[in-house]
């Protein structure tokens, strides 16, 4: 009886468990009860999908990010404040210690409202620029959506983005258009590898004022400088998003018919799917990666699981030391969360993944292919030839791209010389002859010439006359 109703009890929590591969704990920050209700759609999707949901207002007292020294959320989303900033709790800095701890940022902008000046410092720290005018907003004469705002086109309608970048996963994929109203446009660092761009404007829009009156020769941005959904994967794999449209997770926008100016009919919005993909890579549901087994060892020519083999013929798995000109095989084996599950994980069309053999710089950089694919991971492996280079090396996995968490695996093991018995012996090597002869010679004549000697005799009449 307790075993079945442990049973019954595992099978409710794996139930209720979040899709998330970091946890179900999320925390919605927003200032007005009031506001809850136009994202109801929203956060019925997060609920749904297994996540804790807790409400708290930015002047809440009881307000914390850390219990304990640890995470007391996993997942934060922060709606657009009606007030200077986020509050004493939420302040750049402790986002930050936030974000450097693991956690996972969902920030939404607003163009309806002036941007407080902690928000821009904040995103500054990711290398996230703003436009000085904390009221700006992008809007295009060609591409808005002629029902809601057939004056001010400041409602952009923009595809959703098919392929980000050659060699790129897509975790956006989504059919249909993107409504973006009232959305704050960003420029992004062209220093850090660590941004990436999901939605960029039209080439045509660029980002206005409507409080000022501007020439559109001193706009802030334009085109595809724009950015109007951003994205931040720090070098932990914590992951901090940028919305720049709050407007798009609200209901009134889910699945709402729109219509370009050159359209004769009206379609519904693919807003829905959008942000629900957009959590789901925020909140680690997505492009997430696991390194398994780690395996090194000496190229024999041998199958290392062949039962014909005894076990002192298999090669030493991981083993501290090699020689030099030793061949070598090295094999990774990495998975990929897929929302629920761990699937084999494939590079994208035209990306692949590398293996360096280093000590101050690589000496090897050899691709790894994927060669056996397992029930949830794949196996990827390549073979090569120690450099003739004694010294510490190491095997180094350091697979870094957009929309991927990172990977960066090290073994460092020590590469030494010949021993003293290992080298060839000279009569196998054709080009010592001449020297084996000449040492053959040598020996032979010193021989001939230590037996001359002592087996000579003096001659004695010539002895007897000289006495």
């Amino acid at each position: 009886m307790n075993s079945f109703l442990s049973f019954l009890l595992l099978g409710l929590v794996s139930l209720v468990q979040a899709l998330s591969s970091t946890g179900n704990r999320l925390l919605v920050v927003l200032e007005e009860a009031s506001d809850k209700s136009k994202y109801s759609s929203f956060f019925g999707d997060l609920e749904s999908r297994g996540y804790t949901v807790t409400y708290e207002s930015p002047k809440s007292k009881s307000l914390s990010l850390f219990k304990h020294g640890n995470l007391a959320y996993d997942h934060l989303v922060l709606l657009p404040p009606k007030s200077k900033g986020f509050g004493p709790q939420l302040t750049p800095n402790a986002l930050v210690d936030y974000v450097n701890n693991n956690g996972n940022v969902l920030l939404a902008l607003t163009a309806d409202q002036p941007i407080p000046a902690a928000v821009a410092s904040l995103l500054l720290e990711f290398d996230v620029t703003l436009p000085p005018e904390r009221s700006a907003l992008v809007v295009d004469h060609i591409n808005y959506d002629s029902n809601s705002a057939a004056d001010k086109h400041d409602v952009l309608l923009i595809p959703a983005p098919k392929t980000l970048k050659t060699g790129v996963k897509n975790y956006f994929d989504v059919d249909g258009t993107l409504a973006v109203p009232r959305a704050v446009g960003q420029l992004l660092g062209n220093a850090s590898p660590l941004l990436s761009p999901v939605l960029r404007a039209p080439e045509t829009a660029y980002s206005y004022n409507p409080k000022e009156e501007e020439s559109l020769e001193d706009v802030f941005a334009s085109g595809s400088q724009l950015s109007l959904v951003s994205t931040f994967q720090a070098r932990n794999s914590a992951r901090f998003t940028v919305l720049g449209s709050a407007e798009m997770l609200q209901d009134a926008w889910f699945n709402a018919q729109v219509k370009a100016p050159r359209d004769s009919e009206a379609t519904a919005t693919a807003n829905k799917a959008f942000a629900e993909r957009l959590s789901a890579w925020t909140f680690q549901e997505i492009g997430v990666l696991k390194v398994g087994k780690v395996q090194h060892y000496l190229n024999e020519g041998k199958v290392k699981e062949s039962t014909n083999l005894s076990v002192s013929e298999f090669p030493e798995i991981n083993p501290i030391m090699y020689r030099i000109k030793n061949d070598v095989h090295f094999s990774i084996e990495l998975s990929e969360y897929n929302g629920d599950r761990w699937i084999p994980f494939l590079p994208a069309s035209g990306d692949s993944l590398q293996l360096e053999f280093s000590m101050l710089s690589p000496f090897h950089r050899v691709t790894l292919d994927p060669v056996k694919p397992t029930t949830n991971s794949t196996i990827f492996e390549a073979s090569f030839t120690v450099p003739d280079q004694h010294g510490i090396f190491n095997f180094i996995v350091n697979y870094k791209r957009p929309f991927l968490s990172n990977i960066y695996e090290k073994r460092t093991v020590t590469v030494r010389h010949f021993a003293h018995d290992e080298w060839p012996r000279s009569f196998v090597i054709s080009g010592a002859y001449p020297w084996i002869a000449g040492i053959g010679v040598t020996a032979t004549g010193w021989l001939i010439f230590v037996a001359v000697w002592l087996y000579s005799k003096p001659d004695e009449s010539k002895a007897k006359k000289t006495q």
